[in-house]
């Protein structure tokens, strides 16, 4: 029975902690849009989605009314763009992704995600044409995101792609030089990339989805820290009963918030991830949870540990509330969107080495981190390679989302605004990665990829 001190408890949560459900994304199928014709497969890709998504957002404003929590985005997510844009050269890519944006503004959501390449084990010609027109794509676009999947447990690390994406970085930073590099803030490099991912950059609607799904996305890194504080100096175990408590009546928001968006757009409910998402806001901060338990400086010993009890924790407590968790689902650590990630890196307590450990233990990975514009493509490559094998060896999704900023060094900020915020630029290691970069090939897979 819901009674008044629950109602009361909800309120607080959406008043005082940041509460709010953070995307309710729309993924839909492309492939009944394929032609031979790039023009007509424009066309139709424009069509379908603004067809199916023409009420997402009226229907999103409607629960937001009704339940009075804030949802923050309304997302678009659709098939890999590699897997149906057949013999179209890279301007057809890039008109493929004109067509997203147009989409876009035409049912007002926020993002579309899902011009995307899945190469862990190879790259077929779609997937190589998309992948080399990804530069000029995220430039010409305004909210168009895209993904390319490198590596997963069963296959690998395709070592091409990743030395690839690290020329596609720099260039993506080069063409969007007026603003910071923006056009790498909209494109993710994965192990093991879900495929019914709510959150941007990495979205997409994967090949054994539903013609059309609801996939939400909660929030609450506020109201998880505010948990942790109030249990005070409790003993670790506790400390973990009281944050799955919190993250089942976060994720029971999320649940409800599906469960109303797919009845009313009358198309099937996918899931619910669990991800904690900050935002650049005071007090929605991920890495407030984590100095709440105890640690001066987010990114000081003991980091790590934290931030693997919360991670679990949230997962243990969120999988009780909804009957299909997916997604990423656990705490995001992205810099330039978390206010306390922020200051950490900016006092330097906070370093790349630091965070690619926290890796290990968090729901993605190096996310939305600055780095001087000068640093080299292998370079970038290098890091993307550490992050893989992360996810690989550890069967667990990882992601680099890294922005050279172009003319910016040590020290100078990066400035996107919105949810995307701002960022310190962090120093990366001066030795050189090129020729190890340089070998090519595929990493194997480890051998406890070997179940069947």
């Amino acid at each position: 029975m819901i009674n008044t001190h629950d109602i009361l408890e909800t309120v607080g949560m959406i008043r005082d902690e940041n509460l709010d459900v953070r995307t309710v994304t729309m993924g839909i199928s492309l492939f009944d849009c394929v032609s031979d014709d790039n023009g007509r497969l424009c066309r139709n890709i424009y069509d379908k989605l603004a067809r199916l998504a023409s009420n997402l957002v009226p229907v999103a404003d409607s629960i937001e009314r009704d339940y009075g929590v804030p949802i923050v985005n309304k997302r678009i997510s659709v098939t890999p763009v590699s897997l149906i844009c057949g013999d179209s050269d890279e301007e057809g890519c890039v008109n493929i992704a004109r067509a997203l944006d147009r989409a876009r503004m035409e049912t007002g959501v926020n993002f579309v995600g899902g011009y995307s390449a899945l190469v862990q084990k190879g790259t077929i010609k779609g997937a190589k044409t998309l992948i080399r027109s990804i530069p000029e794509a995220l430039s010409e676009t305004e909210l168009v995101c895209s993904s390319v999947n490198v590596a997963s447990t069963k296959a690998g690390i395709n070592m091409d792609a990743v030395a690839e994406m690290g020329r596609i970085i720099k260039k993506t930073a080069e063409q969007t030089a007026d603003s910071d590099g923006m056009g790498c803030a909209k494109l993710v490099v994965f192990a093991n990339a879900p495929e019914d991912n709510p959150f941007m950059a990495g979205a997409y609607h994967g090949t054994g989805e539903a013609d059309c799904a609801i996939n939400v996305g909660v929030s609450g890194p506020g109201v998880v820290a505010s948990a942790v504080k109030r249990a005070g100096n409790v003993r670790f175990d506790e400390l973990s009963d009281t944050i799955k408590k919190t993250a089942f009546k976060i994720t029971r928001v999320g649940q409800l918030f599906a469960y109303e968006a797919a009845k009313r757009l009358g198309v099937p409910y996918g899931i619910v991830d669990l991800s904690l998402a900050p935002t650049p806001a005071v007090g929605d901060s991920v890495a407030d949870i984590l100095e709440s338990m105890g640690l001066e400086k987010c990114g000081t010993h003991g980091t790590t540990a934290a931030l693997a009890l919360l991670n679990d924790a949230v997962k243990k407590g969120g999988v009780m509330a909804s009957s299909h968790v997916g997604g990423l689902s656990g705490a995001f650590i992205p810099v330039s969107e978390d206010a306390g990630m922020i200051e950490a890196a900016a006092c330097g307590e906070l370093v790349l080495d630091k965070l690619e450990a926290m890796t290990a233990v968090c729901s993605v990975g190096l996310d939305m981190i600055a780095i001087p514009g000068d640093t080299p493509a292998e370079t970038i490559s290098a890091i993307i390679a550490d992050e893989m094998a992360i996810g690989v060896i550890n069967t667990k999704t990882t992601a680099v989302r890294v922005i050279p900023a172009p003319g910016k060094k040590v020290g100078d900020y990066v400035e996107f605004g919105g949810l995307l915020g701002r960022a310190p630029v962090m120093a990366v290691h001066g030795a050189s990665s090129e020729r190890f970069i340089s070998r090519g090939g595929r990493i194997p897979a480890p051998v406890h990829s070997l179940k069947n």
